[in-house]
């Protein structure tokens, strides 16, 4: 009889949160919501290997490459394949951003008029990689609904970019799963309003301790017939690195 009051009671213990845990959740702002689905892709630092396969109608090509990232302010990227780019690197510390070409012994900086250029001739942005810019930080937010995308019931906000934010962007919709915080769909806009590609997430997979995509597909709104596909293959969140790793003498002799 201890038993069944025991466990009757764990069940309507269950039953009473249910409402507290939902109005938690719904008390999120949209900002907060953004800030979850970031933190779950990248956590305070991470180290990632992904190939990444440009697709034009008559043509494709891959290129592997690993990640280094630190919060907001650290990023390095070494690309390891094909031959003709491998060991080409790029770093970013703060709002400096440069390109190592080993095969000319040459350091490029790169100004902010090329962060909506496309990273090694994909359809991401130099700003996507190296992420100049915050999702979090640079972005007015706000709720604009609810959808399921993949059987997943996600949030759908919109964010705007503030006056003074230097993005590339001029409106953003992204749809992030309420249960786990997974970025699954997001809208680019241009400053006119006119939608410019939509990347969507899939392969749902567990990678250092975390659900994450592990498939990533850009598709340009006036081009069908060319996309770009990023595949993480690894990933580990919370890595210990030091600001020090992301300097020019590094990203000259990573590998």
């Amino acid at each position: 009889m201890k038993k069944t009051a025991t466990a009757f009671a764990f069940f309507i213990g269950v039953l009473v949160s249910l409402p507290f845990q939902a109005a938690a959740q719904q008390s999120l702002t949209a900002k907060q919501v953004v800030d979850k689905a970031n933190k779950n892709m990248e956590g305070d630092s991470s180290v990632s290997r992904m190939s990444m396969t440009i697709v034009r109608p008559s043509w494709q090509r891959t290129i592997e490459f690993k990640n280094w990232v630190k919060g907001t302010d650290y990023a390095l990227t070494l690309i390891t394949a094909p031959a003709k780019e491998q060991g080409q690197t790029f770093l970013k510390r703060g709002n400096n951003m440069w390109n190592w070409l080993p095969k000319i012994h040459r350091l490029i900086k790169l100004p902010p008029s090329m962060m909506s250029q496309g990273w090694m001739g994909s359809d991401y942005t130099n700003d996507d990689i190296l992420k100049q810019s915050s999702l979090t930080e640079d972005y007015d937010h706000r709720f604009d609904g609810e959808e399921t995308l993949e059987n997943r019931l996600c949030y759908r906000i919109e964010m705007i970019p503030h006056e003074e934010s230097t993005v590339v962007w001029g409106k953003l919709i992204t749809w992030i799963s309420k249960k786990d915080f997974i970025f699954m769909k997001t809208e680019y806009y241009d400053e006119d309003g006119y939608l410019v590609r939509t990347e969507k997430a899939g392969d749902i997979k567990k990678m250092g301790g975390r659900f994450i995509p592990t498939r990533l597909e850009i598709i340009p709104a006036d081009e069908t017939r060319q996309k770009t596909v990023v595949l993480i293959h690894e990933m580990n969140f919370n890595v210990n690195l030091k600001d020090s790793f992301f300097s020019q003498q590094n990203m000259k002799q990573i590998h």
